[in-house]
């Protein structure tokens, strides 16, 4: 078995619960080996810290699978694995829509798998996982079989631009026999139309579920305006817990169409519209026309994707919620989120609080959420915990 043994003083991210070790911290490898191998690591003293992929092409030069050194790493450890995160999403959310693994906070690092009804949405995002991609299909729909899940149908998403950095190719196709990849879903009870085969991502952002479900008792009779609203889905919400009126906004075209279908599919076409347009050019065109709303949703794409990102992040979150604060009318409320984890609770919150100044507006917090618990956070593992949510009552200075 190679050996990774670590630099005196490194390691600091994997001993505190950690599952990524970056090239800058390894001192030497003992043994032969191919990218995507199992490799123990050692400490700088030769103590053992575990068992992981390794892969040179990547600065996550290992990617840990287990704290203890002599565990074989084969199929019943991945059973097991996959049978304790379908076994916690049944206890913590509704799983007949669900994301069933999330990587390093279920301890199969670089492997994501949603559950659209009856259809999986797979993506391999390391090297390690990608070459047991067959095998770890196979036992996830071996576990739901158990519960009388059959799966009807698997499409990969292996497209993201982060697999270029593990050298790999992004793909994209069917893992089983092809299938409609227009898959019909419910959720808060809500229709939606999800495509796995062209949608963002997966197909639907998954995370949102509980947050989507938290403005629902602020939404009877108002007049509701849902930014970056990709396929519809705070808009639907809204409309479905009794809006009088509800405009969704995003800059795609084809995510828009799909949020219109979606309205089709709940009987909501009179009371939610879509329009395509780029919200930053929209929110100051409304507010020089007058308008107001008894809620303002932001629900924008990442802004900061890399550390260096950030200082431009927060110009753009502080813009749009400040002229979101000024659309809300007195009393209103604003349901603002950031999605990126490298835009900070702290410095969001901070971000947040200096637009409510530039806009001469108190806010009062109403609820502070994060992601749906199938996105579990693993402490220690900083790269799970992402989505900020606030719902705020907006209030005049007084």
């Amino acid at each position: 078995m190679t050996i990774v043994t670590l630099k005196k003083g490194e390691g600091r991210g994997v001993k505190s619960g950690g599952m990524w070790i970056f090239d800058n911290e390894i001192a030497t490898i003992a043994g032969r080996f191919q990218n995507g191998d199992v490799v123990v690591v050692h400490d700088f003293d030769g103590y053992p810290l575990g068992k992981g992929f390794i892969n040179q092409n990547s600065k996550i030069r290992v990617r840990l699978l287990a704290r203890d050194s002599g565990q074989e790493i084969n199929r019943e450890f991945f059973r097991k694995r996959i049978r304790d995160a379908w076994e916690y999403r049944k206890k913590t959310v509704d799983t007949s829509s669900c994301r069933l693994i999330f990587g390093e906070a279920d301890f199969l690092p670089g492997l994501v798998v949603d559950k659209f009804s009856d259809v999986l949405a797979v993506q391999s995002l390391a090297l390690g996982m990608d070459r047991m991609k067959t095998m770890l299909v196979e036992l996830v729909q071996e576990e739901l079989l158990k519960d009388g899940i059959c799966i009807r149908g698997v499409y990969e998403r292996s497209d993201a631009k982060v697999r270029l950095k593990e050298g790999l190719e992004r793909v994209k196709g069917f893992l089983s026999e092809p299938f409609d990849t227009n898959v019909e879903i419910v959720e808060n009870g809500v229709k939606y139309l999800v495509d796995v085969k062209d949608g963002q991502k997966t197909g639907f952002f998954l995370d949102q579920k509980h947050n989507r479900l938290a403005i629902q008792p602020l939404c009877k009779g108002a007049k509701v305006l849902d930014c970056f609203t990709h396929t519809g889905s705070f808009a639907l919400n809204a409309g479905i817990a009794g809006a009088a009126s509800v405009l969704g906004v995003d800059a795609s075209e084809p995510a828009v169409q799909q949020a219109r279908e979606n309205a089709r599919l709940n009987g909501l076409e009179g009371t939610v519209r879509f329009q395509c347009e780029d919200v930053f050019e929209l929110l100051p065109r409304l507010l020089s026309q007058g308008e107001s709303y008894d809620m303002v949703i932001l629900d924008p794409p990442a802004f900061a994707k890399s550390e260096s990102a950030v200082k431009n992040a927060v110009k753009g979150y502080r813009e749009i919620n400040l002229r979101a604060m000024k659309l809300v009318k007195p009393g209103g409320f604003l349901a603002t989120c950031s999605c990126s984890h490298f835009m900070e609770e702290g410095l969001f919150a901070k971000t947040i609080a200096q637009a409510a100044r530039s806009a001469h507006r108190r806010l009062r917090q109403v609820q502070f959420r994060t992601q749906a618990p199938d996105h579990p956070i693993l402490w220690a593992a900083d790269e799970s915990y992402y989505l900020k949510f606030y719902l705020f009552q907006v209030c005049e200075e007084r």
